[in-house]
């Protein structure tokens, strides 16, 4: 692993996909969503559109129309209210990933979240995780930032904990994530839950793993930790 960055210090992951399982949910959850507004939309082609986008955003990009923000905010909130009652009794994280976030603060890194997520959604998984130490910071997709590939959320996440962008790694399990941690100047894992890493390839990718059990077994925070000393 190339630190010509400087010293890893923080941690900042996505979280739909990349902390719950919750991908498979979100897609059902828009197939129901397309055929209550009549549109004839394939789910792939939602997801391939959408995913690392915020709400708002994402109504644009499927509606093809201009939405007020008013109608925006309706349209989020009855696509989530869907996701979160198909999700709820089926909640899972990524394999491992609380035991490795804890362990990461540990280490002595700073943990933090940037998901194009809102707040209901945010609330939603952090109350089911219950990760112990909760996140240093948690940017939210309905804050006024610009969603993936843009790297607004990241880099308001690196400046909430006080760290700078090239001292941080972005865990994705998107290509628009992963494109978003590149032009932030971050470097990343690919967390390959639900695209392979071919899809989540790129110069600043560091690791590509399924889950952090994975991530556990190939000792990569002893190899951060070695590459830093």
């Amino acid at each position: 692993m190339s630190l010509t960055h400087g010293k890893v210090e923080a941690f900042i992951f996505d979280m739909d996909g990349t902390m719950i399982d919750s991908m498979p949910w979100h897609a059902r959850s828009w197939v129901e969503f397309v055929e209550r507004h009549g549109l004839k939309l394939d789910v792939t082609d939602i997801l391939a559109r959408t995913t690392g986008r915020t709400g708002a955003e994402c109504m644009r990009e499927l509606f093809e129309r201009e939405l007020s923000d008013d109608e925006c905010q309706a349209l989020v909130h009855e696509k989530e209210e869907i996701y979160r009652a198909l999700f709820h009794d089926n909640f899972t994280e990524v394999a491992g990933f609380t035991a490795f976030a804890k362990t990461a603060v540990g280490r002595g890194l700073k943990v933090a979240v940037g998901t194009a997520g809102d707040r209901y959604n945010i609330e939603f998984a952090m109350s089911r995780l219950k990760m112990d130490p909760l996140p240093l910071a948690i940017v939210g997709g309905d804050e006024g930032f610009a969603g993936k590939p843009t790297p607004e959320i990241f880099l308001e996440a690196a400046r909430r904990i006080g760290v700078a962008p090239e001292r941080c790694i972005v865990f994705e399990d998107a290509p628009f994530g992963i494109e978003a941690a590149r032009r932030g100047g971050m470097r990343a894992v690919a967390v390959c839950s639900t695209h392979s890493a071919a899809e989540l390839a790129g110069p600043h990718v560091i690791a590509a793993v399924r889950d952090y059990d994975e991530l556990a077994h190939s000792n990569f925070l002893e190899t951060l930790d070695a590459a830093a000393a």
